[in-house]
């Protein structure tokens, strides 16, 4: 019981410490947007794990497949980042609302479905998201293979895994948001910026992998 766990952990850390696109996304959205939609960004991060990791383990038949156009799957996921690349540092408007710093941004139903989305797509169209979980579910289950339960041993390992990055992500958010009552129009301004331009930095490294696949 103890050697999964401690597995599903290991990989959690690994996941929820790699920097990526996402981590920013998640502060990003919660400094300039709140704690809910943070929230709701990290559950739709939350709801690719889980998909991509339900591929991963059920349909393997459908990922080698995948595998043989991961040229095109980059650079999918290198166009998408590109798009919001681009929005972000020349279309999106900063919005700062006077008055009480800690009142939270309202948000329509849209808002939040918008918001749902891209964290969902943009963990999903990401290649070295896609391939860790490929990679990871290879070595699992060729190690539980000769136990007695490998399907309780995956589960436990991936839950344990899934749970710990989901609490991370949330950490992330809890912090950016104790962070937002000293922010200001610039600064908001500049990390608009920065996290547009870093959106871009991956979007090019994307690419440029794609091209030598």
């Amino acid at each position: 019981m103890i050697a999964p766990i401690l597995k599903g952990l290991l990989l959690g850390l690994i996941l929820s410490i790699s920097i990526g696109p996402v981590i920013f996304a998640i502060l990003k959205q919660s400094l300039t947007n709140g704690y809910k939609a943070g929230y709701v960004f990290v559950a739709g991060v939350s709801m690719s794990d889980m998909v991509l990791l339900f591929i991963c383990n059920f349909f393997t038949g459908f990922f080698a497949l995948a595998l043989l156009h991961k040229a095109f799957i980059a650079m999918l996921g290198a166009g998408f980042l590109l798009v919001m690349s681009v929005y972000t540092l020349f279309f999106k408007k900063i919005v700062f609302e006077g008055g009480d710093d800690n009142k939270e941004k309202l948000m329509s139903k849209r808002d939040l479905v918008s918001t749902f989305l891209s964290g969902f797509f943009m963990n999903t169209l990401n290649p070295s998201v896609f391939l860790f979980w490929f990679a990871w579910t290879a070595a699992i289950s060729a190690a539980s293979a000769e136990m007695n339960n490998p399907l309780s041993y995956r589960i436990l390992v991936f839950g344990t895994c899934l749970l710990f990055v989901l609490l991370s992500d949330l950490l992330k958010v809890a912090l950016a948001g104790k962070l937002r009552p000293k922010l200001t129009l610039h600064n908001m301004i500049i990390i608009n910026r920065v996290s547009g331009i870093i959106i871009f930095i991956f979007s090019a490294a994307l690419f440029y992998g794609a091209l030598h696949y």
